[in-house]
């Protein structure tokens, strides 16, 4: 997957609206693999919706989504299970880690699925991050910060032609941030992936190529 292109994209929930301006929503606008994105919204302008779309979790819009040629809608299950395993890795919002498992475990229950990174570069993302001495404290006793570094860890475990962050840090102060975007740069030079972050306030400290308003 190279490319992801919204044609004329809304959100169901918008239809009435007449008073939408967006550089995403009711126009055209393509992802590319190899850039780095930046989309920026208010509460309530779908910045979560416009993630559930890419993953297929959600198809309640009118318009078209294009991965490279192919329409989505009409993907099967098959396609959208190896969509999320192989071509697009979301960190999502709410973290989804299980509270019950170490945050160790966590990450490494994705990663023994693909195999994509190395023990030894996990465990040195936990050091960078400084969440190295939490490795086996179960995640539910983890404060929200180190959750989203944990879930930010478990999201480069898997292989991806985009990886998509959606409001990384909500919980990180300015150090955090810094440092995980110093990680997410050497991973999008290891593999040419498409970066897209989403915010509605703080932004994740990268070089963008392109600046979108939701």
């Amino acid at each position: 997957m190279r490319q992801i292109s919204l044609h004329q994209v809304l959100p169901q929930v918008f239809a009435q609206r007449e008073d939408m301006v967006s550089d995403v929503w009711n126009t055209d606008v393509t992802f590319e693999r190899g850039k780095t994105c930046l989309v920026e919204a208010e509460s309530g302008k779908g910045k979560s919706t416009f993630c559930s779309y890419l993953l297929g979790y959600r198809h309640d819009y009118t318009g078209t989504i294009l991965f490279d040629a192919d329409d989505v809608r009409r993907y099967t299950i098959s396609q959208w299970v190896d969509v999320r395993q192989r071509h697009i890795s979301l960190l999502f919002q709410e973290m989804r880690l299980f509270p019950e498992l170490t945050a160790w475990e966590n990450v490494e229950i994705k990663n023994r699925l693909t195999g994509h990174i190395t023990k030894s570069d996990v465990l040195r993302w936990f050091e960078m991050l400084g969440i190295g001495e939490k490795l086996h404290v179960k995640a539910g006793l983890l404060s929200q910060g180190q959750q989203q570094r944990v879930a930010f860890i478990r999201a480069l475990t898997q292989p991806s032609n985009f990886l998509v962050v959606d409001e990384p840090i909500s919980h990180l102060d300015d150090v955090n941030a810094q440092l995980m975007a110093d990680i997410v740069r050497q991973v999008k030079e290891q593999t040419q992936c498409g970066v897209i972050v989403t915010s509605i306030g703080k932004q994740l400290p990268l070089e963008y190529d392109t600046i979108l308003k939701l």
